[in-house]
């Protein structure tokens, strides 16, 4: 198949509806996620347990009457959002907006940016549908135990840092987007003053704990301690030993909490 015939073929698979319809979904679930992941951050700030990060708030779902069927819906509205990730790195711009397309510099970025996700969505999907089945588990202990093998051999150290620095950057990305307000773009219509700060601030929170992750994992890899590489988790655990913690693990809560009800705005208004 050629690259065109490939572009046609996907072309006309988003121009269903009901592919739409599940694609937006998974920006419902994905927004889910986050108030949970905000109410463990919460739960940890004032001495309770719990992970801090996607296979926590997973976990919540598992445990809760009818979860199996939430999660087995969640991990299809993941494969819907993923699906539509790839068709966008394929085309190199919004599958639903003919013209959107760019083959500079800038449309790569794109591509890469939709691919990336694409692999999010997907690992979403594939956690979800472990949940369901009763054999989730902890991303934390599972980037500890990952972390803890590379630190072996220089090479894994290396390569350690090296994730860490993209980690680093990405969180860096999330700021940069909620404090320019280039998250706007997104949307097909102008935001209100309320969907504008409750993307600015929930960005921003996003980022900034995106970021702590990043700096864990340069951190564990020099001082070989595969527990700091435990993802967002750790990062939220490492806030709350600082001075001043509960409030820092609060205001963390409220700007993820703030990024979930974001993903409720992209479910309706995001230019797919």
């Amino acid at each position: 198949m050629t690259h065109n015939q490939a572009k046609q073929t996907v072309d006309r698979v988003t121009d269903s509806p009901w592919f739409e319809r599940a694609a937006r979904a998974g920006y419902i679930v994905t927004g889910l996620l986050h108030l949970l992941i905000a109410y463990i951050v919460v739960r940890i700030a004032f001495g309770d347990g719990g992970s801090a990060d996607n296979s926590g708030a997973l976990a919540v779902f598992a445990g809760e009457p009818g979860g199996q069927v939430a999660l087995w819906v969640a991990a299809v509205a993941f494969v819907a959002l993923a699906l539509w990730r790839l068709a966008e790195a394929i085309l190199g711009g919004k599958a639903n907006e003919s013209g959107s397309g760019d083959d500079g510099l800038s449309g790569w970025f794109d591509r890469g940016k939709a691919l990336a996700l694409c692999i999010l969505y997907f690992g979403l999907a594939w956690s979800a549908a472990n949940f369901a089945m009763g054999s989730g588990e902890s991303s934390g202990r599972q980037n500890a135990s990952m972390s803890a093998r590379l630190m072996q051999h220089t090479g894994g150290k290396v390569l350690l840092v090296i994730v860490g620095l993209v980690i680093l950057a990405v969180g860096g990305y999330f700021v940069y987007k909620g404090v320019t307000r280039n998250f706007l773009d997104d949307l097909r219509r102008g935001g209100g003053e309320i969907v504008t700060t409750t993307g600015i601030i929930g960005y921003a929170a996003k980022g900034v704990v995106i970021g702590g992750a990043g700096v864990l994992v340069i951190v564990a890899a020099i001082r070989a301690d595969p527990t700091k590489a435990a993802g967002m988790d750790a990062a939220v655990k490492t806030l709350a030993g600082l001075p001043a913690g509960q409030l820092l693990l609060i205001l963390a809560a409220i700007g993820l909490a703030a990024y979930g009800v974001y993903c409720f705005v992209m479910s309706r208004w995001a230019r797919m």
